[in-house]
């Protein structure tokens, strides 16, 4: 693989994404030559175009022209396909590819492709992403890294392209391990963050008084005060889809079965998330779960005007 000093042939799956365009503009602003599969139209991706991003025509032809491909898509089931689909990467992979999942994918699906890859000599890396599309788009994602010393020491300055912060978190899978564990304590934060302001206001209690205690206190968080805006009619301040949520905590629930252990709080906050997105509010973001509550307790806490 190319040294760091030098400029690479990437490729990338899924810049027409939120989290995949930030990734590509900051590669190419890094001057590395960006291969793109895009399928439909290129609205999406006309700007990543003119900055001199070339369009291939397929996975296949993609793998064949790169050195390393970043992926970034929606979850297993897409990873699968674009991997050892018809026609996916490794069907045009040379040996020495190396491919990072930056995608939020199930360990188990991520092990057995890691699998598959090896024996083409292709490497899998799973490295998911944390933070924002925003900070996407600025070059300051956080990623967390599951795979050897080594191929980190190789991977790092594309990395550190459009991640602020690096953490290698332990060996091959460790990433999206520790990324489900991130996911399900954010969004437990969230649902328990719904509720209470839900159960408080039927109790009689203004949910604006309960934010002015708990933010001068160790509860205190980012999340919090996202929810905490829902009250003043802002629900777009996490830019998180529901339903994605609830697509990462099954994962983490589908984690804890394979292991033989309980997760009471996951299935809690699954049930919630799932709740919520039988109500309508799925593909809206993960603030909707007060409009939820409002639903399901008749509290009123997101102003009418909205």
């Amino acid at each position: 693989m190319t040294q760091s000093h030098e400029m690479a042939r990437l490729g990338m799956v899924g810049a027409t994404g939120l989290m995949g365009h930030g990734i590509a503009r900051n590669l190419l602003a890094a001057g590395h030559a960006l291969g793109l599969t895009v399928r439909g139209g290129t609205e999406r991706v006309d700007d990543l175009l003119a900055a001199g991003a070339s369009r291939v025509a397929s996975l296949s032809e993609l793998a064949a022209g790169a050195e390393v491909i970043f992926i970034c898509v929606t979850g297993s089931p897409q990873v699968e396909q674009v991997i050892v689909g018809e026609g996916g990467l490794l069907a045009g992979a040379r040996a020495g590819l190396v491919l990072v999942d930056c995608s939020t994918s199930e360990p188990d699906s991520t092990a057995r492709l890691r699998e598959i890859c090896a024996r083409k000599d292709v490497i899998l890396v799973d490295a998911p992403l944390g933070r924002t599309p925003q900070e996407a788009e600025a070059g300051k994602l956080n990623i967390m890294v599951g795979c050897e010393p080594a191929v980190l020491q190789r991977l790092e300055p594309l990395l550190r392209c459009f991640a602020e912060n690096v953490f290698h978190v332990g060996g091959p899978g460790a990433g999206h391990v520790v990324k489900l564990l991130n996911n399900f304590i954010g969004q437990s934060i969230c649902t328990a963050t719904a509720e209470a302001f839900a159960i408080g206001q039927r109790a009689g209690v203004d949910p604006v008084r309960l934010v002015e205690m708990m933010s001068a206190g160790p509860v205190n968080s980012p999340l919090f005060q996202a929810m905490a805006k829902t009250l003043g009619g802002e629900l777009s301040s996490l830019r998180f889809e529901l339903d994605n949520a609830r697509k990462d905590v099954r994962y983490y629930l589908h984690m804890a079965e394979n292991m033989g252990l309980p997760s009471m709080v996951g299935a809690a906050v699954h049930q919630s998330l799932s709740v919520a997105s039988a109500l309508g509010y799925g593909k809206k973001y993960v603030t909707s779960l007060v409009e939820a509550q409002e639903r399901l307790t008749g509290a009123k806490l997101v102003p009418k005007s909205v």
